[in-house]
């Protein structure tokens, strides 16, 4: 990407940097091809159930569970549909990629001294199967799953939490998510710098990220 605008970032003033994973850092195709296409797709054979069927059932229980631990829980969904949902992860896991300039905005971010937080509501055997796919890890000072603090980042008690594990201070930190329900969360808790991400999935059209400062491509915050 091109003649993007970049964007100014006050980074004396910010101390941590707390990083979403899927559709921030890693490109949200994966998941999205996986829970509309490949999930629904194995489901029907299993069931005996027509695609559409299939799919008009696993999006209702989904809007059950939206907004909630269980909407990212691999136990969850292991029980729901009924057969292991890593194992099936695995048949596309070559999707798994970085987002444009990911891993150069990591590494200037470590150039910086700034402390970084990898802060996702993934789950912890999702996240597995995500670090052996892209090498990542050493890129953080911690890393922390909603599913370890009890509550999903749209909650106020997960940013409770958060501070409480991490200690550090919201007034000098960013983050950068591609929820603007997220986002809005982390601003009513008081993260002092806040960035979403317009184009999570490169393989949709960008989506609306007014309520906040937005960025295309990381190269824009370098």
């Amino acid at each position: 990407m091109t003649n993007l605008a970049p964007i100014d970032i006050p980074w004396t003033q910010i101390n941590t940097v707390l990083l979403d994973m899927d559709g921030t850092l890693l490109d949200l195709h994966f998941d999205n091809y996986f829970w509309v296409y490949l999930v629904p797709e194995y489901y029907s054979k299993r069931n005996n159930l027509s695609l559409s069927q299939s799919k008009d059932t696993i999006i209702q229980w989904m809007a059950d569970v939206q907004g909630t631990l269980d909407w990212y829980c691999i136990d969850y969904w292991d029980n729901k549909l009924n057969f292991d949902v890593i194992k099936l992860k695995r048949k596309a896991q070559k999707k798994i990629r970085f987002r444009p300039n990911a891993l150069q905005f990591l590494d200037i971010l470590k150039k910086k001294n700034k402390r970084v937080i990898l802060a996702t509501n993934a789950h912890p055997r999702a996240m597995e199967l995500k670090f052996l796919n892209v090498n990542f890890i050493s890129y953080f000072d911690e890393i922390s799953s909603s599913h370890e603090l009890g509550y999903p980042k749209e909650s106020q008690n997960y940013w409770k939490r958060l501070q409480e594990r991490y200690k550090f201070t919201p007034e000098s930190s960013l983050f950068i998510d591609d929820s603007q329900k997220i986002l809005a969360s982390a601003d009513q808790f008081g993260i002092g710098y806040l960035l979403g991400i317009k184009e999570p999935d490169s393989k949709r059209d960008p989506i609306d990220c007014s309520a906040y400062t937005g960025i295309q491509d990381f190269s824009q915050l370098f």
